[in-house]
């Protein structure tokens, strides 16, 4: 160890000079790779060429990002494609990184951008004639606890359905990939060949030369120094050298990117992070080898190892508590002229690591350090990135927070390339908007936010994931103080909102689990409690808008699938993108004449609000459209006695005949006003109740007292999840999303394609109604045992893959396990056998017939139906 050390601290001291508390890494060192760059000279073009004042589309920032969106979209035909760097291409975060290119994400359809990004780097030698130096020896994930056993095979579980390959193997075949390996604690390894890393500057120069070649220009040094909207959504980019008006902005600026968003009036919740990488000299056990060695990444160790010509890049992620942010250029600009540098390197903070990856690769003991370096990633709160254009201002794209930017830049190019030329995202991302974030999301927040997800990059990833830095936000409701010490909390969009609520002798906190943990009792409690008496939820949450003015019911006719409602009443109403898929579920109310109030779920707040703006800015139709999310407060009220309760509070009739489903009311509860409508996500007999603010604890409290002698009590998000399952309930996001239309979706009654307007989708929805499904979204029922479908679980039929579940959870009305899943047409007759994989293990599963349960409503209409025939 003292060796290391020693070699280290000589390193430092001669390839090290300090300026200004910025450590800059002389070129030779940071490129000490095996590969053969392109001529410096290539990277950065002289403005020797004529300056062009119009473009369809501008991209500021040159790192792989942005160019790879240059390329793409030059490629794809569109004509007038600018891509501005303010200083060379590369400068920010790609020069420095190390590389690493896997087709691994255990987001579903993220592992659609690393395949994309794959597939072109595999090609992209051949087609541009630019080396880029990638290696594909395959990667390995190292699980050495059962914890993380269980893990790899959840993901396994996930990834069947997709199309990269993916193995689970045992340590025999982790050591044949990486023989250098000490296996005495490896339990088993996650492998996927093909993965493997590339150079990143050789990499960006590539789509650089190809985005010249099919015709988009590539300007540098051309900072950005203004950017202004005018009156009909074009931008005017001005640069010093001439401004450029242009139909769209991308904002691909890396670490600057907070800079370019304050231009018009964002403060992007993106920082920088240093990470640390260290590079050893020729190791001979590494040069004795045939073939090169596979990327490891040591989970437990929390770091990456690759082969580095005859050496080792070793690369770690320390804890939290270590970790350093640069929030000093949140607070005050990244500092002017940084493109290139390096930060000091700290090898006190990952010494801990390094220990670990002795132990576990034991050669290094004995390599000699040759290159620490220090560098900054940008990360977002969630460590995802912000893909996609942006609310509250026209044509104006982000491409930002990547804290993996290389893996991801082929593949986000291609995406965001296809959205921009077709109108709609090629498949649902929603987890990457940039709208998920809000005002909510303040630098404290982003800071806390930040470290935690730093230090979680290689934590277990559990269903039902909590992470706690930050919290709560600003963005608490009414009743949150009442509630939160009674309760296990989840974060929605900023807010926190009951998953499940504690008892005496109940195991409480937030216990994370692959199988039934400590919530599945409590969950049942609450969903009988639903059932057989009465329960309130808070639902806060939910996205709320309100639109009027003269041309809102064209509008919403233009943007909703199904007819508007009518004044006083409710319904479920889905937006469709172009080509026919759901964009997004709302339930709407018209409450007076041209009057709508639009409700969503509280992760497509500014999704959909952006798509509903977007359209009426387009149409040029005369609107008001006001966000009232922060404003009002939503309490649930659902069970067989949640009348009772209300007419105990209320003067209005709040029979069947008087209140009818589907219908709202402005009423007076406990004196206060309150806006209810008769509308249940659990299926049963309910009442949403939509309260200003400050006047929720007090109708919540009045509830609570008077439905005393009712058996009323609190229920979460858990039990909600439950109980529309046995009801036949889809969720957008999970049944419906940008993957699914909504006739496979089974949502037919929403659509009304003989409906006079001519709603966006209609035509597509047409076509394929005509040319018929080749899926359905099919109801399972799931023999399991200790473990519950979660959703994107692989289901399979004759030893082969058919389909992928949406979503699951346990049914505590008829004791057993449920799915939703999309399975081909000849497979979804009610009776089918199917097997669904559940942790490793293929559970058998029947498509039964939906609901399992019948709603309330329709519960009383065959009641009265048999009575009447009685």
């Amino acid at each position: 160890m003292s060796r290391i050390l020693k070699l280290v601290s000589h390193q430092l001291r001669k390839d090290f000079t300090v300026c200004g508390g910025i450590a800059r890494l002389p070129l030779r060192t940071i490129c000490c790779t095996p590969r053969q760059h392109a001529e410096e000279g290539d990277a950065s073009s002289n403005l020797g060429k004529r300056w062009k004042d119009t473009a369809d589309t501008v991209i500021i920032g040159g790192g792989c990002v942005g160019v790879s969106l240059a390329y793409h979209l030059a490629k794809a035909g569109m004509k007038d494609v600018v891509l501005l760097e303010k200083s060379e291409l590369t400068a920010g975060s790609t020069w420095h990184a190390a590389g690493l290119t896997t087709y691994y994400h255990p987001g579903i359809n993220l592992k659609k951008v690393h395949f994309d990004s794959i597939k072109l780097y595999e090609t992209l030698e051949a087609e541009t004639g630019q080396a880029v130096g990638f290696h594909q020896p395959g990667s390995v994930r190292i699980a050495s606890t059962a914890a993380r056993v269980d893990e790899m095979k959840y993901q396994m579980t996930r990834t069947h359905w997709h199309v990269t390959p993916q193995y689970l193997i045992g340590p025999e075949k982790v050591q044949e990939l990486f023989p250098l390996l000490n296996i005495d604690k490896v339990l088993a390894g996650l492998y996927t060949p093909g993965d493997g890393h590339i150079d990143p500057y050789s990499l960006t120069m590539a789509l650089a030369a190809g985005a010249r070649m099919y015709g988009a220009q590539i300007y540098n040094p051309a900072p950005v120094t203004g950017l202004t909207q005018v009156s009909d959504g074009k931008w005017d980019v001005q640069t010093p050298h001439g401004t450029i008006r242009a139909n769209r902005i991308v904002n691909t600026a890396g670490f600057w990117a907070r800079e370019v968003g304050q231009m018009i009036g964002y403060e992007h919740p993106t920082i920088p992070v240093h990470h640390q990488y260290v590079v050893t000299a020729t190791v001979p056990e590494v040069k004795a080898l045939k073939k090169e060695l596979a990327v490891i990444r040591d989970l437990e160790g929390s770091y990456y190892m690759r082969q580095e010509r005859d050496g080792l890049l070793f690369g770690p992620y320390e804890q939290m508590e270590k970790m350093v942010l640069q929030d000093s250029w949140v607070r005050d600009g990244v500092p002017p002229g940084f493109g290139k540098e390096l930060f000091e390197s700290d090898l006190d903070r990952i010494m801990e690591h390094i220990e670990m990856a002795m132990e576990m690769v034991p050669v290094l003991k004995k390599a000699d350090i040759i290159n620490v370096v220090s560098g900054p990633i940008t990360y977002t709160p969630d460590l995802l990135p912000m893909v996609g254009p942006h609310h509250g201002v026209r044509n104006y794209w982000t491409a930002i927070g990547f804290g993996y930017g290389v893996i991801h830049a082929g593949g986000i190019g291609k995406f965001l390339s296809d959205w921009i030329r077709n109108g709609e995202p090629p498949y649902d991302l929603i987890e990457c908007d940039p709208n998920r974030y809000g005002k909510w999301t303040d630098v404290p927040f982003m800071c806390a936010k930040a470290r935690e997800s730093y230090g979680f990059n290689n934590v277990v990833g559990y269903p039902k994931e909590e992470r706690f830095a930050g919290r709560p936000t600003s963005r608490t409701s009414g009743v949150y103080q009442l509630l939160k010490d009674k309760c296990s909390m989840g974060f929605h969009a900023g807010w926190e909102q009951p998953h499940w609520f504690y008892k005496p002798g109940d195991e409480t906190g937030y216990k994370p689990s692959f199988k039934r943990t400590n919530w599945f009792g409590p969950v049942g409690r609450e969903c009988r409690l639903v059932m057989e008496k009465v329960g309130v939820i808070d639902l806060t949450p939910f996205g709320k808008f309100v639109v009027k003015g003269k041309d809102s019911l064209k509008l919403l006719d233009r943007l909703f699938a199904n007819s508007m409602p009518k004044v006083g009443q409710t319904n479920i109403s889905h937006m469709l993108t172009p080509s026919g898929r759901v964009f997004a579920e709302v339930t709407i109310t018209q409450l007076t004449p041209g009057e709508f109030l639009l409700i969503t779920g509280s992760g497509s707040e500014l999704h959909d609000l952006r798509w509903i703006e977007a359209e009426a800015a387009e149409g040029k139709y005369d609107v008001d459209i006001r966000n009232v999310t922060d404003e009002i407060g939503v309490l649930g009220i659902a069970g067989p006695n949640s009348r009772k309760v209300l007419q105990k509070l209320t003067d209005e009739d709040m029979s069947d005949a008087g209140f009818k489903f589907l219908h709202c009311k402005n009423i007076q509860l406990a004196g206060l006003p309150v806006r209810a409508i008769r509308i249940s996500y659990t299926g049963e007999l309910g009442w949403e109740l939509y309260i200003d603010q400050k006047n929720m604890a007090a109708v919540y409290q009045a509830m609570m007292e008077a439905g005393k002698d009712e058996g009323i009590d609190n229920f979460g998000t858990y039990a909600m999840a439950s109980l529309r399952l046995e009801k036949g309930f889809r969720g957008w996001g999970a049944e419906m999303n940008c993957d699914t239309n909504p006739l496979e979706a089974g949502l037919d009654y929403f659509i009304k394609l003989n409906k006079p307007a001519d709603f966006i989708g209609k035509a597509a929805l047409q076509e394929i109604k005509a040319n018929g499904l080749k899926r359905k979204l099919s109801y399972l029922s799931v023999k399991t045992d200790d473990i519950d479908p979660e959703g994107n679980e692989t289901i399979w039929h004759n030893g082969k893959v058919v389909g992928n579940t949406t979503s699951g959870a346990y049914s505590y009305s008829s004791q057993q396990s449920l799915a939703f899943g999309y399975l081909p047409l000849e497979l979804c007759s009610v009776g089918q056998q199917v097997e669904v994989e559940l942790l490793g293990k293929k559970y058998p599963a029947t498509v039964i017939q939906e609901p399992l349960v019948q709603t309330e409503p329709t519960r009383t209409r065959l009641a009265k139906k048999a009575k009447a025939k009685a």
